[in-house]
């Protein structure tokens, strides 16, 4: 019986201690299990919320996402002459544009209250940023100073379909302008304040100042093309893309013409700010790049002198902007115009093109008779856009540029 008592303790400290072991497994099981549980859970709400992230990244900034076709390197080649269309009675069908999201084109309206001098104040400001939050895809504003509808819209609309967030567009009006653009139109919401314009006046350049100053406040844009409601795109959207994005020089006609409507329309007055040796004259339709676009919004120096001195029979869309950019950064111009237009005629104002004068040897003609030099070697490709094509013009315009347009 001593031995039995004896022996009761050592049995219960036995079965105590595989108790002990039990419970402590299953504890040690339930803090691994919920250790696991944990990681588990912050890793499927971290891959969420990074989702969304990058879901709102995408819609916030549209120019992350590429359009799979676009190649933004320059033609090793320059492009073919427009092919013979398969029957010259029959016009393309041209199908709307499909239903897009903010993602690839920004709704949002570009009205603001803003008067001239804070706005270029604001894009001064705004082009100084360096860096992007986000994947950066540099766009072409294409800027377009109209009195009011665009008549060869359907043709500019065939040339942007497909690369959304490549491209911006500003529309400056006649204020009193107030016809309605189709919602499914890469026009629509692309109006910007504008104000009154008088042909060859300072409103005339202060106009063109405002459209630079708007598209100054994306930041995405990196070159800025003027344009008017008779011009029309020469190329297709990937090979005038690539002309403007990869030059290293921007295309401002800039010369000295010593006669009478040249150097004749210089000012003493302008003196000394502005002396007759730097005086140069040029086509008012330009493209830049986005330094000098800071440089002509910017300026302040030398339009008010403009402003003061510059009037008939000179005129400032032709002699402001390039001799501003004469006197800032000559060795960043090319110093020609990538706007084609013919002064074959005399007078103040280039010849204007009907119906009968679109036909494929003049398109040809004008995309390739013309020697220049692009990126340092010579080119016969020395025009993306030409003008004064009126309305009429349309259809056959169609008829032979859509087929390079689709590619």
């Amino acid at each position: 019986m001593g031995n039995e008592h004896q022996q009761l303790p050592m049995v219960s400290l036995f079965f105590n201690s595989k108790l002990v072991l039990r419970y402590g497994f299953h504890l040690l099981s339930f803090v691994i299990g919920l250790s696991l549980g944990i990681t588990v859970g912050f890793y499927v709400k971290s891959s969420l919320f990074s989702l969304q992230d990058d879901t709102i990244s995408f819609i916030t900034h549209p120019s992350a996402a590429a359009p799979p076709l676009l190649v933004t390197q320059p033609p090793t080649t320059a492009p073919s002459p427009l092919p013979q269309p398969s029957s010259a009675s029959a016009s393309p069908s041209l199908s709307p544009l499909p239903n897009v999201t903010l993602a690839s084109r920004d709704k949002l309206t570009l009205m603001h209250s803003m008067d001239d001098n804070e706005l270029f104040w604001q894009a001064s400001m705004v082009s100084r940023v360096q860096q992007f939050p986000y994947k950066h895809v540099p766009k072409v504003a294409f800027m377009f100073l109209v009195k009011g509808p665009i008549p060869l819209a359907p043709l500019w609309e065939l040339f942007f379909k497909g690369h959304e967030g490549f491209y911006s567009i500003y529309v400056h009006p006649h204020p009193f302008y107030n016809a309605s653009v189709p919602e499914d139109s890469v026009f629509h919401g692309r109006r910007i304040p504008s104000k009154a314009v008088e042909w060859g006046r300072a409103t005339m350049i202060d106009a063109e100042r405002r459209l630079l100053a708007n598209a100054l406040m994306d930041s995405s844009n990196e070159r800025f093309v003027l344009l008017s409601e008779t011009c029309i795109p020469l190329f297709n959207f990937t090979t005038t893309y690539g002309y403007m994005i990869n030059s290293n020089q921007s295309f401002i006609a800039s010369y000295d013409d010593p006669r009478k409507v040249g150097r004749g329309r210089y000012n003493p007055q302008m003196s000394p700010a502005i002396n007759i040796s730097q005086w140069r004259k040029g086509s008012q339709w330009f493209e830049v790049d986005r330094e000098l676009a800071v440089d002509i919004v910017s300026d302040n120096k030398y339009y008010p002198i403009f402003k003061e001195h510059c009037h008939a029979p000179c005129y400032m869309d032709e002699h402001y902007i390039p001799t501003l950019i004469n006197i800032l950064a000559p060795e960043k111009n090319s110093n020609r115009t990538i706007t084609w237009v013919d002064w074959s005629k005399s007078g103040p104002h280039p010849e204007r093109f009907i119906r009968q004068d679109v036909t494929l040897e003049f398109l040809n003609q004008t995309r390739f008779g013309t020697d220049c030099t692009y990126g340092g070697n010579p080119s016969s490709m020395c025009f993306l856009f030409a003008r004064k094509f009126v309305s009429n013009t349309l259809q056959p315009l169609l008829l032979l540029l859509s087929p390079d347009f689709s590619h």
